[in-house]
């Protein structure tokens, strides 16, 4: 377990996941082991959304790839680049056509493993300042590689009617439960605040949406992404992709607290 530490803000990270962030004894990120999802942090990545109806397969420019739902970035382990006080950077290294052990295989995939036909590097970077915490994702690969990316962190919930606020719109608890697995678009929108015990207000660059998703009422995930996978049917699954290229390679999320 690795922390980070500054002015009453408190961060634990295991293997590059999220696991904790407490501001003055404060808690924000739901713990595993409690209801609702056995992790506290993922990354949706190089696609968004499930495959299942598409056979487990997406068109790219390189050909067929084979992928589960959001991915095959969350089957692989990040090594720790580096770590300060106040700050640590994770990477995950993938090389195009290897293949990647799927454990959702036999139980919900008839796909053992998967692959990317192209390759690319993925650094994951934490940084608290005085009012709150930077997660900063890099993607380094191929000139014009297809990709979609969706950051998927999970929010601890202490009161019985947590809101969510997005611009003009008030969601409840109930409208994200209401949805169920496809999760709830929030389009064109950079910037939500969870109001519950205490305020929670999520900012991004890159990303353009989000979407919510929970089956409790313990935990919320608001999730940053760059494509809602869930308005096109498959398999078109490709038409959300966006083009990797040097001016738009990174993509920026902060959690920042307020009473």
């Amino acid at each position: 377990m690795l922390s980070l530490k500054k002015d009453g803000k408190i961060v634990a990270i295991e293997a590059g996941e999220l696991v904790g962030y407490k501001v003055d004894g404060h808690e924000y990120i739901h713990q595993k082991g409690s209801p609702g999802w056995r992790s506290s942090d993922t990354e949706m990545f190089p696609l968004i959304g499930p495959t299942q109806e598409a056979n487990f397969r997406v068109q790219t420019p390189e050909g067929v790839a084979v992928q589960d739902q959001h991915g095959l970035l969350r089957e692989m382990d990040y090594e720790l680049l580096q770590q300060t006080e106040h700050s640590a950077s994770f990477i995950k290294k993938y090389e195009a056509g290897s293949l990647v052990k799927n454990s959702k295989y036999p139980d919900k995939s008839t796909e053992e493993y998967l692959a990317w036909p192209y390759s690319f590097q993925f650094v994951k970077s934490f940084a608290l300042d005085d009012d709150g915490l930077n997660i900063q994702f890099e993607i380094n690969g191929e000139e014009g590689m297809p990709f979609m990316l969706g950051y998927h962190p999970a929010f601890k919930l202490h009161t019985a009617e947590p809101v969510v606020l997005a611009g003009d719109r008030t969601i409840s608890l109930a409208q994200i439960l209401e949805v169920g697995n496809r999760a709830l678009p929030v389009l064109n929108c950079n910037s939500i605040t969870l109001s519950d015990e205490k305020n929670l207000t999520i900012y991004t660059k890159g990303f353009g949406h989000f979407m919510l998703w929970t089956e409790v009422s313990n935990m919320v995930c608001i999730e940053p992404i760059t494509f809602y996978p869930y308005n096109v049917k498959q398999p078109q699954l490709h038409t959300g992709f966006m083009e990797l290229n040097s001016s738009q390679n990174k993509f920026l999320v902060r959690l920042e607290p307020s009473n």
